[in-house]
């Protein structure tokens, strides 16, 4: 299974800069790779994983800003079209993580 977080969080003081930044900083350090500048994805073994990742980004939300999460199987994100760009090494390399687990 996948986790995605999508958050837009406010920037504009130095606060809310230091607040987005440490969010990012503990998705990265939780796992998550960066798929977009606000969206974030971890590849997890199954459903017990996920509650277990989603309590720990709720227990380190900023004070303000908008975060959502959405959790997908394997097929579902695999059936995900890129439709510009290219993909990441990380992206590239996050299905074969899965095998590896």
């Amino acid at each position: 299974m996948w986790l995605f977080v999508f958050f837009d969080l406010p920037v504009g003081t130095k606060v809310e800069r230091r607040n987005a930044t440490r969010f990012r900083n503990f998705l990265k350090d939780d796992g998550f790779l960066m798929l977009q500048l606000s969206v974030y994805a971890r590849v997890m073994r199954g459903e017990e994983a996920v509650e277990k990742h989603l309590a720990r980004v709720t227990k380190n939300l900023p004070p303000k800003g908008s975060v959502r999460t959405l959790s997908v199987t394997e097929r579902q994100y695999a059936r995900m079209k890129l439709l510009i760009g290219e993909s990441t090494k990380n992206e590239k390399a996050a299905p074969q993580q899965l095998v590896l687990l």
